[in-house]
Formats: C-alpha cells, sequence, structure tokens
C-alpha cells in the first residue's frame, strides 16, 4: 500500500481494483503471494485522480506483466465491493488510517500466449512469484479468509459475462468455505 498516493476515503477504505483474468477452458488465473503460502486474484490501489479502468490495467502491468493488447474486457462490477480488514491487519500509525478496501472488480479473456505472463515488469518487488489456472470458484477456498466473501460477490457478478448459460455448480466445499455464510442464490 503507498498511502500518499492510493485514495483512502473519509470512511477509511482504500479504492482498489481486482483482476480476474480469465483463459480459453473459463479457468481463471490465481497468483501465488510473494514469500507467502496463500494465492489470490491480482488486485490494486487506485492512485488519486486515477480512473478504475486505468488503475486495472497499470495494475494489470505491475502485477502479472500484461498490457491491454494481452486481454479482452468481458465486465466489471456494478459498484464497489468492500471488506473490512481484521484489526491485526491495521496499520494504526498510517494517515489516513485504512479500516478495508473497496473495490471495482473486473474481467478479462487473455488473449496473449500464457509465456506473456511475468513478475519482473516492474522495479517494484513481485507481487506473486508463481501462478496456475484454477476452476471459478477455487479462488473462493484459496484467498485468505477476510477477503472469501468479497471474492464471492465478485465471482458472481462476473460470471455472467464468463458463463452466459449460467454459473457453474458450486463444489462439495463450498457451504464451509464460502465465507460460513449459506450458499447464494442457485445459479
Amino acid at each position: 500500500m503507498d498511502a500518499a498516493h492510493d485514495h483512502i476515503d473519509a470512511h477509511g477504505f482504500r479504492a482498489n481494483v481486482g483482476i480476474v483474468i480469465l483463459n480459453e477452458d473459463r479457468q481463471v488465473f490465481l497468483g501465488g503471494r510473494a514469500r507467502m503460502r496463500g494465492w489470490q486474484f491480482p488486485q490494486g490501489g487506485i492512485r488519486h485522480g486515477e480512473r478504475a479502468e486505468d488503475a486495472l490495467y497499470r495494475e494489470l502491468a505491475e502485477e502479472v506483466g500484461l498490457g491491454a493488447g494481452d486481454v479482452e474486457l468481458l465486465g466489471q462490477t456494478s459498484g464497489w465491493l468492500r471488506y473490512r480488514l481484521p484489526s491485526q491487519f491495521v496499520r494504526r500509525n498510517s494517515e489516513p488510517l485504512c479500516i478495508g478496501q473497496k473495490q471495482r472488480w473486473f474481467l478479462l479473456r487473455l488473449t496473449a500466449a500464457e509465456s506473456a505472463l511475468r513478475f519482473d515488469a516492474t522495479d517494484q518487488p513481485a507481487e506473486f512469484d508463481r501462478w496456475r489456472w484454477a476452476g471459478w470458484w477455487d479462488a473462493v477456498r484459496e484467498v485468505i479468509w477476510f477477503k472469501r466473501r468479497v471474492y464471492t460477490r465478485a465471482l458472481h457478478e462476473l460470471g455472467v459475462h464468463a458463463f452466459p448459460d449460467g454459473l457453474p455448480p458450486y463444489p462439495d466445499w463450498w457451504p464451509a468455505q464460502a465465507g460460513g455464510r449459506s450458499l447464494p442464490p442457485t445459479p
């Protein structure tokens, strides 16, 4: 997080983009967090005065080395999806205080070869050090627990663009892993 450039609203939520990259088999890109165990979708902050779509392409280049010509924009969430950070992750000495993220999510189809994916496209420390393709719902189980609800909401909203004939069935693990909540409406 770069508090000097990122936009944090009056309620303490950092404006952010979330990126779901789809391959031709309708599997999603999951990045393995560098020097950590977790997996997640690419995401990053929206800077002051930056449009969400501009942040999308900047973060796409920074985190996975792709440009606008390497993907096709399929859809985006209609509004902000929010999550709060657990108290142990809130940096209380930062100004302004960030208590969570509000995210605009985008669904992209990879049109370039997989070899275009790279983690050394910027001088910033790499966000990911490995990656894999996964099933549509798998990210909900793989992401850190406090992001599961927002991942569920993003995948439901974006799913109509990836699966116009109906979302894939929920996996057997869904009730236990999807944020500890009951199933959303049947796709």
